[in-house]
């Protein structure tokens, strides 16, 4: 890769983090669908519809908390937060009874549509003037990125 390309990748993607990390997609759901939600549950809930990250592995506290980058005790206290907002239940494991993996109730998954649906929105109208191979391009390249960055 060349260093031009490279210095505007790495640019671009400072930008991008700095955009999401301000919350501004989350806030935007929460505001347009009237969503009584914090964006901390909200994330919450999104790292749980993502799923585990192996097949077998089940969603847990400890596996939240390493998404959202916190530590477990935070991560504990979010969790049980949307729990108790009627987002996320605790339910006993198939593998072992004696521990609990996480799983989003119908309240929880209508939270994630909205808020999928705000991003998809914001997404759209910022590649509104792409053709669609454009975006058919971008969404490949951007997943394979993804897939292949360790960070």
């Amino acid at each position: 890769m060349s260093e031009e390309a490279l210095d505007a990748v790495e640019r671009s993607m400072v930008k991008l983090r700095r955009g999401m990390s301000r919350q501004r997609l989350g806030r935007a759901a929460i505001r347009e669908h009237n969503l009584p939600v914090d964006v901390q549950v909200l994330h919450v809930v999104d790292v749980i519809d993502e799923g585990p990250d192996d097949a077998g592995q089940e969603m847990s506290v400890g596996l939240v908390a390493a998404r959202l980058g916190v530590d477990a005790s935070r991560g504990s206290r979010i969790v049980a937060e949307a729990v108790k907002s009627g987002y996320v239940r605790r339910v006993a494991s198939q593998e072992d009874g004696r521990r609990i993996h996480l799983e989003l109730t119908a309240e929880g998954r209508a939270v994630v549509d909205a808020t999928r649906r705000t991003r998809q929105e914001h997404f759209a109208k910022a590649m509104s003037d792409w053709t669609d191979a454009e975006r058919t391009e971008f969404a490949r390249l951007l997943a394979r990125f993804v897939h292949t960055y360790d960070g």
